[in-house]
């Protein structure tokens, strides 16, 4: 069992959302909510709150990992870089713990809760009130879209987290000293003489 909080990272509303489970096992939601910052206040005050906010649910529910929503390129530039820094500080947040961090596009949540890459917000939140037997769909948007991030990385997580861990530890331990070639006398040659001229 592995406990991940998923964060859809957002200025305005932040989803945070934790859930337990394993590939092939029942999925239990331990909590989800959403940090929010007021529109009005400026971009440092802001990202100070998300921090908070994201430290109080690690406090909480001490997570094993943590999955990001990737942010892509959208039309409106403002909107992407406000999404952007929250995802920077939701990362430093957890690395600062030592938790493992991964990141995972919209497209690859939305295929894992529901099995297709372009299904709407509705579809996703339909989908994560019955994969985490909930009697009502979790609001808002946010705070669904962070569950499903959680579920995403508990699916399709396992494989790459240990690929990681992998390539770590083989970073991590000592390397060998090089060997040198040595060459090897081969018996009933002589050696060449070389002709002077």
């Amino acid at each position: 069992m592995v406990r991940v909080l998923g964060v859809d990272p957002g200025l305005t509303r932040c989803g945070v959302g934790v859930v337990e489970g394993a590939p092939g096992r029942p999925l239990r939601m331990a909590g989800v909510g959403v940090v929010r910052t007021p529109a009005d206040a400026g971009i440092g005050q802001r990202l100070l709150l998300v921090e908070q906010g994201i430290e109080a649910w690690l406090d909480e529910h001490r997570p094993d990992l943590v999955a990001v929503e990737r942010v892509f390129a959208q039309h409106n530039v403002r909107t992407v870089m406000g999404t952007a820094q929250a995802s920077a500080v939701a990362m430093l947040c957890a690395t600062r713990r030592g938790i493992p961090v991964t990141l995972h596009t919209p497209s690859e949540v939305k295929a894992a809760v529901t099995g297709s890459g372009r299904a709407d917000k509705a579809q996703v939140t339909a989908m994560v009130q019955r994969l985490l037997r909930l009697d009502a769909p979790p609001k808002p948007a946010d705070a669904a879209d962070a569950l499903a991030l959680a579920i995403c990385h508990i699916w399709r997580g396992g494989a790459s987290s240990r690929l990681e861990a992998a390539v770590l530890a083989a970073r991590a331990a000592p390397r060998s000293a090089p060997t040198r070639a040595r060459s090897v006398p081969v018996k009933g040659t002589a050696p060449v003489k070389g002709t002077g001229r």
